[in-house]
């Protein structure tokens, strides 16, 4: 993999690069579909790579190894063959999973056991066994296991998971190192940034992951319930020091604002499941504001749905027509909104990148971020 630095803005760190894997080519900034189970949730290949213009999703390592097993994912060649999708692909560990798991999973310095939320059995993720599992996934990037620490937690806690992960990512690289690429392209392993929303503990984190010379690095424990405003911080401390020539991963990060005030700081990669979540529960994100589409005022709008929008949907189909399949429990009406709001926010990040380009972002975000909270 290789990263290619093409403009950073004069008036802030927002970056526009290029990100280069052996299944394609990644303009950055760059928003990520996530495909938890190896598929974006009522979206085929065709429509994401045709209509929503996708250039990577996302693959969840906890997930695919419950079910349908690594296995089967090797037999079938990899992930890219398995779910036809030819273009680059990331996995998560499987550390915010196993975090959301509460009470029936237990963090130790070796590993972390869990009962399966599917059937109650009970496995074992240690570092070595993450690496191995995402090996025979075989998506582009791989993340390293780490532990998510929760919002709030206390100083003392937040430095020992830190501890752990740190611990865990050495064990990861050393897994990592021990053998060459199992589908004939190779993989890139980026380490996590973690240290919950105390400066001087991410600022730790990140001089240790720098160490490992990877080929990009991810910020971890956010939007995990803390204000804003702490995000932001801990984002701008941790673009400080993370190496400038490489991509800066975000996870799980989130709403548009958030993503505009992420490239602000310098971040390169987002995802979230934000696009469609909500689009299942007829939430619309669009250039003027959000629309709730059970809202009676859409009942008679024969308008298209977005004027604005970039997917054949926002012409397609109508309000009122949308409307329509929400109340009347069609699954068509979640599918719409989810490819509308996926192509939103992946023109969201093309827009930036184009004014990131033209040396105006900082003026233009100031121009339309107000805008996107607005309720229509």
């Amino acid at each position: 993999m290789n990263y290619e630095l093409i403009h950073t803005s004069s008036d802030c760190k927002a970056r526009a690069g290029l990100l280069r894997t052996s299944h394609g080519d990644i303009p950055t900034p760059v928003f990520m579909p996530v495909g938890t189970v190896g598929s974006v949730k009522g979206i085929g290949v065709n429509t994401l790579i045709d209509d929503i213009h996708a250039k990577i999703i996302l693959a969840n390592t906890y997930h695919l190894y419950l079910r349908p097993g690594c296995d089967i994912i090797h037999k079938a060649g990899g992930i890219h063959k398995f779910n036809s999708f030819p273009l680059p692909m990331l996995t998560d560990s499987g550390g915010f999973q196993v975090y959301s798991l509460g009470k029936i999973r237990k963090i130790t310095p070796q590993g972390c056991t869990f009962q399966s939320h599917i059937d109650g059995s009970r496995h074992e993720f240690t570092p070595e066994k993450v690496i191995d599992i995402q090996r025979q996934i075989g998506a582009d990037i791989i993340m390293a296991f780490d532990e998510c620490t929760p919002y709030p937690c206390d100083y003392k806690y937040a430095k020992n998971s830190l501890y752990i992960t740190h611990h865990w990512l050495q064990r990861c690289f050393e897994r990592f190192s021990s053998y060459g690429p199992l589908y004939g392209y190779s993989q890139s392993l980026f380490p996590i940034v973690q240290g919950s929303v105390y400066e001087d503990l991410r600022i730790e984190s990140c001089r240790e992951v720098i160490k490992y010379n990877a080929d990009g690095y991810a910020i971890g424990g956010l939007s995990v319930g803390e204000p804003h405003e702490d995000m932001y911080r801990i984002i701008n401390t941790c673009t400080d020091i993370l190496p400038y020539d490489k991509p800066r991963y975000l996870m799980g990060v989130g709403t548009p604002q958030n993503i505009l005030e992420g490239i602000e700081r310098g971040i390169d990669m987002f995802d979230c499941v934000m696009p469609t979540r909500n689009g299942r529960n007829a939430m619309l994100f669009t250039w003027k504001g959000t629309m709730n589409m059970r809202n009676k005022k859409w009942a008679d709008d024969f308008s298209p749905i977005d004027p604005d929008g970039k997917s054949i949907v926002d012409r397609l189909y109508t309000r009122a027509y949308l409307r329509h399949l929400f109340v009347s429990g069609e699954l068509l009406a979640m599918q719409i909104a989810s490819v509308h709001n996926l192509a939103f926010y992946l023109d969201l990040v093309t827009v930036a990148r184009k004014h990131i380009l033209e040396g105006d972002y900082k003026q233009w975000k100031s121009t339309v971020i107000d805008k996107l909270s607005v309720r229509l």
